[in-house]
């Protein structure tokens, strides 16, 4: 078996490597704009400029635009469904039916 002596360089190099690249990457995330995240992945930082703020303004006008054109959209289709399933409707429909083809 080895002495601890022989390993122990080898795992203080190890460890030291890894300290050296995770601070490595985390200046890499800095230097190029990226959040921080911790071990769960949520923002340590989240960045803020004016930028990120106008934009979600903009996202969220774009967003209640198209729920009140989906909401028009739903009223429509309830219409259409009325006047297709109306009675009255089938009923002149059978009665066209009956009468033949148009000459």
């Amino acid at each position: 078996m080895f002495p601890i002596e022989a390993i122990a360089p080898v795992a203080v190099i190890v460890g030291a490597l890894g300290v050296v690249g995770w601070v490595l990457t985390t200046w890499l995330r800095i230097k190029h704009g990226y959040p921080l995240e911790n071990s769960w992945g949520k923002s340590v930082y989240p960045q803020k400029n004016e930028e990120m703020v106008e934009r979600v303004k903009l996202l969220s006008q774009e967003n209640a635009q198209l729920r009140a054109e989906i909401g028009s959209m739903k009223d429509r289709l309830a219409v259409v469904e009325r006047i297709v399933t109306d009675e009255s409707h089938q009923l002149t429909r059978e009665i066209d039916l009956l009468r033949g083809p148009a000459n």
